[in-house]
């Protein structure tokens, strides 16, 4: 058998090992690639993301490169598990973890923050994103222009709000926003821009967004994570006997969905219109493009057990003179919404999200939530 039937048999025995099956950085399964250096096994996007620091991480494809003997030893002493222990040995509870599913911008900076940075390698070290206040100037889209201008943004943990200046040395901040309204999702596509960052706030029960990106990868992220950092602190304070393991979720999230579909309005009888929208757990908006700074509306998704459904295909009648024909038809209490998509696999995966919207159980604060939407709509 040649050398490097050898080695790849051998490396093919060491990923069998628990936690070799899944890469390091983003938990893809069945990872292709190893770093020789640093003893882990990764996917083929992360081993990208390391070629680009090749004196820390140097890459080889398990199937593909010549390994030494040497390096498949080196491996088999170390791997994922182990590694994980000494590169992920303190990341904060609040820092976000990218998956496979994430951004790019999200998923270098963590491998930067790991190996290059090695931030979490000590237990004692201090973070950027728990200064308590960040101070800074981040590109914002104008809400009625659509250009991107600097404006400060000041982000305080003792006063909870996230500010934002249109002139550095304003006196008065444009928007006070309250850490615990904000939702925080990375939106590079939407965007335009690999570090685009899309901020949701409520404001007067109202959502709004805004869009912002930083020409640096690790200032945009560091943003987020000392968003999560602030948000947690608001958290623990609000809810005292909760857990880290409960409080986490409640940072911020991604949207289940975004995409278009067309819609109709309350009579029925009016043109069904192309709107986007975004699926933000019960929530779902929209907007009549992707980059308002409202929505033009939104439907409140409760739970299947209080008259919330929904289901394939427009009711019998529907005089339906829009351009697309998969219909889906949401019942709430108060009314029916119809909605019509482009292909039926966009139809179907709308409606998985949908139903299991509907069928999870809704917490205490969702019930809050939905009385609020009745008493404004």
């Amino acid at each position: 058998m040649s050398t490097n039937g050898r080695a790849t048999r051998d490396l093919r025995e060491i990923l069998q090992k628990p936690g070799n099956d899944a890469c390091a950085d983003c938990g893809a399964p069945d990872p292709t690639w190893g770093s020789c250096s640093l003893g882990v096994f990764i996917c083929l996007a992360c081993s990208g993301i390391h070629r680009n620091f090749p004196d820390i991480s140097k890459v080889k494809s398990l199937s593909l490169s010549h390994w030494e003997d040497h390096e498949v030893q080196f491996m088999a002493e170390n791997g994922n598990e182990l590694m994980k222990s000494k590169y992920e040995a303190a990341v904060p509870v609040y820092y976000y973890k990218p998956t496979h599913k994430d951004c790019q911008v999200l998923r270098e900076q963590w491998i930067r923050a790991k190996y290059e940075r090695k931030e979490f390698s000590n237990p004692g070290n201090s973070f950027t994103y728990e200064e308590g206040m960040r101070d800074g100037v981040l590109m914002k889209r104008g809400r009625d222009n659509g250009q991107f201008l600097s404006r400060r943004f000041v982000l305080s943990e003792r006063e909870g709000t996230l500010k934002y200046f249109t002139k550095y040395d304003a006196k008065e901040p444009k928007a006070v926003i309250k850490v615990d309204t904000i939702n925080a999702t990375f939106q590079p596509e939407k965007i335009g821009n690999p570090n685009g960052l899309q901020i949701t706030y409520l404001k007067d029960y109202s959502t709004r967004n805004i869009f912002i990106y930083h020409d640096s990868g690790k200032e945009i992220v560091d943003w987020f994570n000392s968003i999560r950092a602030v948000q947690l602190h608001y958290l623990k304070v609000a809810f005292p006997g909760a857990t880290d393991a409960e409080l986490i979720p409640k940072l911020t999230r991604n949207f289940l969905k975004e995409g278009y579909m067309e819609k109709t309005g309350p009579r029925q009888t009016e043109g069904f219109k192309k709107r986007w929208f975004t699926l933000d757990h019960r929530r779902l908006m929209y907007f009549k493009d992707p980059l308002d700074a409202f929505a033009k509306g939104e439907v409140f998704l409760g739970n299947r057990d209080h008259g919330y459904n929904a289901s394939p295909g427009l009711p019998a009648g529907t005089h339906c003179n829009g351009t697309w024909q998969h219909g889906i038809t949401i019942e709430t209490p108060d009314r029916c919404f119809l909605f019509t998509c482009e292909t039926e696999s966009d139809q179907q995966d709308w409606l998985k999200h949908f139903n299991d919207v509907v069928s999870a159980p809704m917490s205490p604060q969702e019930y809050t939530m939905e009385a609020l939407f009745k008493h404004r709509h």
